[in-house]
């Protein structure tokens, strides 16, 4: 089998609550994503996604990941797809870094094989644990009274996670993180995420200020070193997730004790296939996992559920359904939450039809 073409498309994905806002006044509307489709002389088509959360996020950018898929098309044509590994060297001959840009062809490659195999994804990448997985819902910056408020509205639809967007105004955050506990039941799981927003002494404030609380303190500050410094000042739980990008921070973050939970994003990582890498040595760790992307819609979605699916359900923190959180629908088979969780498909691949009429036509085409 070999990949006889590459195929770009733009679809915007605005949000159904209007916005999404996190720690630095950062908010996003409508999401810029990149879907994928690579076409292979078998007949067989794969699909990926890529969104990143806006330029500011991340060292990702929605127009870069298209340029970069036109970059890399021409050093694909005529390779086989259902070899990922070898794949995923070439890819990373022909362009030096950049993971979000490969992983929306490495993740179309995996639906390939799927295929072809006649086997989901998530049988492919490990096996498949139970019947469905538990998702976390991420709560938008808002003011504490509010943000309590959507809690209460998500547990009613099933959610027993919380992701609390954090990292403002330190009295503000506590007051934030204070509303929300309160607001929880037995058995409801909630993490501060300040996404990299406070410096240390405005972190250190915060995890001595709810002490007191049950509450999952994650990515407090930007570097890995502060990052380490605040867990080091706290017996809070500890998860880690933007500067965790490869193997390497992952190795050092379990010498030094830096987490008791790790944020695995596919697009971060370069695809399906290093988040595999990841997922499967923080198996061996023991280190639990939240499976999850940067954003997304349906494709990104199943490409979540697949892996987390097949990650052990005692160390699967918890994951995340993005495409509920979008107003337009890109295809067809995507998982869909039933009481706060959801299933990856059991069709063969990743299980998604893509709804051409409403992606549109190409923004990049590459062919042999």
């Amino acid at each position: 089998m070999k990949i006889t073409a590459v195929r770009a498309y733009r679809v915007e994905l605005p949000l159904l609550e209007g916005s999404y806002r996190w720690s630095g006044g950062k908010a996003v509307s409508v999401f810029d994503s990149t879907v994928v489709a690579v076409d292979t002389d078998a007949g067989i088509t794969g699909w990926g996604e890529v969104c990143p959360l806006g330029p500011f996020y991340l060292p990702a950018f929605a127009a870069g990941c298209r340029t970069g898929i036109g970059e890399l098309a021409p050093h694909l044509l005529g390779e086989d797809p259902t070899q990922l590994e070898r794949l995923n060297r070439r890819m990373d001959a022909a362009l030096q870094g950049h993971p979000y840009v490969k992983s929306g062809l490495d993740m179309a490659c995996w639906d390939i094989l799927g295929q072809m195999a006649r086997l989901p994804v998530c049988v492919l990448l490990g096996g498949r644990y139970g019947d469905d997985v538990g998702l976390y819902r991420a709560i938008s910056q808002d003011t504490p009274h509010a943000m309590a408020d959507s809690v209460v509205r998500y547990r009613a639809e099933g959610y027993r996670r919380f992701q609390l967007k954090v990292g403002g105004d330190p009295d503000v955050d506590v007051a934030r993180i204070r509303a929300v506990a309160a607001a929880l039941e037995p058995g409801d799981r909630l993490v501060a995420d300040a996404n990299t927003g406070w410096l240390p002494h405005e972190a250190l404030r915060v995890v001595r200020a709810v002490r007191d609380v049950d509450v999952y303190i994650e990515q407090p500050c930007r570097s890995y070193e502060e990052c380490l410094t605040i867990r080091r000042h706290t017996d809070h739980p500890f998860v880690l997730d933007e500067c965790i990008d490869g193997i390497a921070p992952l190795l050092r973050g379990h010498a030094d004790g830096a987490m008791d939970v790790v944020n695995l994003k596919i697009s971060k990582l370069g695809g399906l296939t290093r988040a595999r890498q990841a997922r499967d040595l923080c198996a061996t760790l023991g280190i639990a996992m939240t499976i999850e992307d940067s954003w997304g819609g349906d494709v990104v979605t199943a490409a979540i559920a697949h892996l987390a699916h097949s990650t052990p359900p005692e160390l699967l923190f918890t994951t995340t359904d993005f495409n509920s959180y979008v107003s337009v629908s890109i295809a067809d088979g995507a998982p869909r939450r039933i009481n706060g969780r959801m299933a990856a498909s059991m069709s063969p691949g990743l299980g998604i039809a893509p709804r051409l009429d409403v992606l549109g036509p190409p923004v990049v085409a590459v062919t042999s």
